[in-house]
């Protein structure tokens, strides 16, 4: 099935859907977390990440599917709802994200092995690790780059 695919900046009203994207994308993509440190993420997706990265959102008929969050080169998030996953939604903000910024940055879960594989497809290549999260959880992180 093929859909029809824009990305435009992110929108304040965007936020309650994004959130919701971002919370199923989350489940799937990172089930090592429980609910009570996912509500502990999903205030600071609201309250310092939406606002304050560059965002682009893609879109399906209007409705937001996915979204990406820039800060200069480094991606600080790519989430695509579950529902949408395996259309291309991923690569084409990844590759949106390019022709704005150039070279490309992010930091992936070790454990989230779908996002790891995705990255690696679109040509990214680990540089470093480490072993704590931003939050101080025990949870490997892969710096990766192209």
């Amino acid at each position: 099935m093929s859909i029809e695919l824009e990305i435009r900046p992110y929108q304040p009203n965007d936020k309650p859907r994004l959130l919701e994207i971002w919370r199923q994308a989350s489940i799937v993509g990172h089930p090592f977390f429980t609910e009570q440190q996912l509500d502990e993420q999903a205030k600071a997706v609201a309250a310092i990440y939406l606002p304050r990265a560059e965002n682009w959102v893609a879109t399906c008929n209007e409705l937001p599917v996915g979204f990406i969050g820039l800060l200069d080169g480094f991606i600080g998030g790519l989430f695509v709802d579950p529902a949408f996953h395996a259309q291309g939604i991923g690569r084409a903000l990844v590759e949106h994200a390019a022709r704005l910024k150039g070279r490309l940055e992010l930091e992936v879960y070790s454990l989230n092995k779908g996002a790891s594989r995705f990255y690696k497809r679109l040509g990214f290549r680990e540089v470093s690790r480490r072993d704590i999260d931003d939050n101080g959880l025990p949870f490997e992180l892969l710096r990766l780059e192209r």
